[in-house]
Order: C-alpha cells, then structure tokens, then sequence
C-alpha cells in the first residue's frame, strides 16, 4: 500500500535532538511491514520555505502521488483544516492522523483539526464521548505498541538492577530519591539526568539487561519553562499535572523482554494481566515495596518477563495497531 506519511522526522523538528518518537516507531513500523512509505516532514519543509508555502507543496504532494492513505502525526498549527481537506480531495485517498494526547489535548488541539480529517485515532477511551459531542464522526480507538523492526531483545545476563529511562518531570527526581532513600539503588537516562540521554540501541539494551525497568506514567507536569513554550504553540497557558495515560514505554519494555514495573493508569488492563505479564503499582509506598519485591524473585520476575514479551508479540505491535486501523478505515 502507497502511504504518503506527514510527520516530524526529528524530536521535536530539533535535528540535533536525534529521530523523533514518530519516525522510530510509525515510519520504521510502516517501512518494515512493507507499505511504499512517500515521507513528508512539514517541520522541516516549515522552516524551509514557510508555512504557507508548505502547505501548497503538501498539496501538491498530495495530488502528485496519489496515495492509498495519507497518515499524519501532527504536532501543533502547521496544518489548517483547510489544507487537510484539499490533501483528502486532491490526493484522492483519505486522511487519518494520529492523536497522542487527547488526555489533554482533545480541547485545544484535536476537536479543532480532526474535522478537516476523514479519521482520527485516539489512544484516550475516555475522550470517545467527547468526540462524538463534538460531532466527529470516523473515530478508531488505537494504543501505543512496540515496533518490532526497532526494539528487540538482548542476549545477554542482567547488567542494572532497577533503571529509568525518561525525563525528571516534576517529581519524578523526588520519587527516585524516595527509592535510594529506601535502600533501592536506581540508575537513571535521559535529557536532564546526569547520565544523559541513551541512544536508541543504547536504550534497547537497557531494557532487555535491567532486573526492574521502572516506568513512571505521565501523571507529572514537565517544567515550566517547556510547559509555557508549549502551551504558547498551543494558542493556551500552562495548566495543571496532565492526567496518568498509557505510553508506548508501556509496551516497548516487555517486547525488549524486559521485566516492568509500571504505575497503574486507567485502562492498562486491557492490554496486560498484572502481577503475570508486568507489574503496578499505585504509590510511592507500593512502589518501593514492589521494588523490593521484584529484585529478590528473579525466577517470578523471569516468568513475568517472558510472559509479556509474548503478550506484546501477540497482540500489541504496531503491525496489531496499522493493520487494525486501515482496516477499519476500509484499505486493508
């Protein structure tokens, strides 16, 4: 299938911030399952030629290419609802984007685009009812997975104990100091730790070689300094912690074989059986004592391990996801 894909080929349009989440995860999973993946960075080309004429040539690429879908992951305001509407019309073939955040978005920035879309997918069950308020019609419920071309397991004994990989948004540093204080040494990566951020095969290995893979949601607000810039991007100021949602670390942890120990959001149990494929906790009391717990159970902690890669092989890939999606889209 001919998919003509819009999204960010860098973090945050930032090239010296390396491959965005988008393109290690979407255009590597569409690339591997074997579509003919047509690229278009509208960041990129923003910053080019500008807006406006971004969007002509999108158009343009659009009318040229003749697409079987155009995929989008859209950021902020780079596209208009117009625009998207003349790349279904012009390109002959539907448009779909991707909407990461409607936990905290869907207000400011999802009801506002998706009804120049002919889909939607959100990951937030929660905002369904929303959009059908709003009158938005064509809308798939979809999850974070794994890629299973970009993360795979490590041969290999166990190297770390128990690590985090993530920013330190807002009290994500008191929370591993609660776990030192505790006795329970954490080895910590990512922008703003001292160790810095890991590469992604760096980080693949740290998955598959840690006993306890911490993965602390996205309940926290990040610092103010982001949070103003992006809520300026957004057309809104800085508001409160954003609610707990289900991220793609969820899933890229268990299809690394790694063992996870996650904080329990809403809906998580649709896609795991606790205590069996990965681990919860519901505070900082729980999640010291699941720490402990944990590190001193290696063969439990090995079943459960095992058991989630197999659960993430079998149903949460985004193969699962792609396929799932055009299908109900009706270009399977």
């Amino acid at each position: 299938m001919k998919i003509l894909y819009a999204a960010m080929e860098h973090d945050y349009g930032d090239e010296s911030r390396g491959p965005s989440f988008e393109q290690t995860n979407f255009k590597s999973a569409l690339d591997g399952m074997g579509h003919e993946v047509v690229q278009y960075d509208f960041m990129a080309r923003e910053k080019e030629i500008g807006r406006s004429a971004m969007r002509r040539e999108i158009v343009e690429t659009a009318a040229r290419e003749q697409p079987d879908v155009t995929f989008f992951c859209l950021f902020t305001d780079q596209l208009d609802v117009e625009t998207l509407r003349l790349i279904s019309e012009k390109g002959g073939a539907p448009t779909v984007n991707w909407f990461a955040d409607d936990h905290w978005r869907f207000d400011d920035f999802s009801s506002k685009l998706a009804p120049g879309l002919d889909w939607s997918v959100t990951t937030d069950q929660d905002s369904l009812p929303k959009y059908e308020a709003a009158g938005i019609e064509n809308v798939i419920l979809s999850q974070w997975a794994c890629n299973r071309y970009a993360y795979t397991p490590t041969d290999g004994p166990l190297e770390h104990g128990v690590t985090f990989v993530g920013q330190p948004h807002a009290d994500r540093p008191q929370v591993i100091e609660a776990l030192r204080g505790a006795g329970i040494e954490v080895e910590c990566w990512g922008l703003g730790w001292p160790a810095g951020r890991l590469d992604h095969d760096e980080m693949v290995r740290v998955f598959g070689t840690s006993a306890v893979n911490l993965n602390l949601a996205n309940s926290s607000t990040p610092p103010n300094t982001l949070r103003v810039r992006v809520g300026r991007m957004l057309g809104r100021g800085p508001k409160g912690p954003r609610p707990a949602q289900i991220k793609g670390r969820t899933f890229e942890v268990p299809g690394c074989g790694g063992f996870e120990l996650t904080e329990r959001v809403p809906h998580l149990e649709r896609y795991f059986e606790f205590g069996s494929e990965l681990a919860v906790y519901d505070d900082l009391d729980g999640l010291i004592e699941q720490s402990r717990y944990w590190l001193e159970h290696d063969e439990e902690r090995t079943k459960v391990a095992e058991a989630g890669y197999r659960r993430v092989m079998a149903d949460h890939t985004y193969d699962h996801r792609f396929d799932a999606i055009f299908s109900a889209m009706g270009i399977a």
